[in-house]
């Protein structure tokens, strides 16, 4: 029976800066960041763990950053427990396949989200607009069509508790500087591609994804997360139909059933039934055997 993980208690070490999902322990030359079983719906996070989740989400990321290193260099720098400091000795346990050593880097206030379909946020502006982050669309769209290109819609970085907010690609330029702002879109479409290439032989489809880059000696490079159920909606080919909501293997099924009460999208978040963690469970764990022939 798998485990769960909520929060971390590691005697000894540096008490850790928390995100929604991932512990974070600062190492010195080095981070030590460790997915827990937390899931975080409209940016609020849930009172119960998913089973699992972290270990899914941890080598979800190792495989995709290990694919994407030609296109850019990441953050990690090893997921092998056994290289970890020694400090980290006594809970080698806890941190299997769940936690990766990585770089310090200085995160950009930007994420980076690619867009390949019209749904979630970006379906809800169109509606209102037209428009999606600036951009003007085709008229008479339907929910989940494919868009003609894929599109760089990028945000703003919420503290945890606020909501993030879309930005232009010029918003994004006078925060960062024209050379970097194109350098993102640019590597965050490229990386976009190939995944969507590779995921799409293995029958998913990649609706949208969110990026996120760091600095390190001036040189930009991947961090956080990638391409996993959290952070991006995993649709199946087979049971793709344009014109509404899709079947997936990502958090759009919480994200459906929290909207079925009610809820605010403030906290305190709602109690989630078993079958509402086990559904989760399954679609997440479902995303990874597709992906990377892994099962965990």
């Amino acid at each position: 029976m798998e485990t769960t993980l909520y929060d971390t208690v590691f005697p000894g070490m540096s008490l850790p800066r928390q995100g929604k999902v991932r512990d974070i322990y600062d190492l010195g030359d080095a981070l030590l960041m460790v997915a827990t079983d937390r899931i975080s719906a409209f940016d609020v996070v849930m009172p119960n763990p998913i089973p699992g989740k972290g270990r899914i989400l941890t080598q979800m990321s190792k495989f995709w950053f290990e694919m994407m290193t030609s296109l850019i260099p990441n953050h990690l720098i090893t997921a092998d427990v056994e290289a970890f400091p020694a400090v980290c000795r006594p809970y080698l346990d806890v941190l299997q396949d769940r936690a990766m050593l990585v770089q310090k880097a200085e995160p950009l206030p930007v994420e980076c989200i690619v867009r390949g379909y019209l749904s979630g946020s970006g379906w809800n502006a169109y509606l209102e607009s037209g428009e999606l982050c600036g951009i003007r669309l085709p008229q008479g769209l339907q929910e989940s069509d494919r868009l003609p290109e894929p599109l760089f819609t990028p945000s703003t970085k919420a503290e945890l508790g606020a909501h993030d907010e879309n930005i232009s690609f010029g918003q994004t330029i006078k925060m960062l500087g024209e050379d970097l702002a194109v350098r993102l879109r640019d590597v965050s479409i490229g990386i976009y591609k190939k995944a969507v290439a590779f995921a799409e032989a293995r029958g998913i489809i990649i609706a949208d994804t969110k990026f996120e880059f760091g600095m390190i000696d001036g040189r930009l490079i991947l961090i956080d997360e990638l391409l996993t159920p959290d952070s991006s909606r995993f649709w199946p080919q087979d049971a793709y139909r344009p014109g509404g909501p899709q079947k997936s293997f990502d958090k759009q099924y919480l994200r459906d059933y929290l909207l079925s009460l009610g809820w605010g999208k403030t906290p305190p978040a709602p109690e989630l039934p078993p079958e509402v963690i086990e559904n989760t469970r399954r679609r997440y764990e479902e995303a990874l055997r597709r992906l990377t022939e892994s099962v965990y």
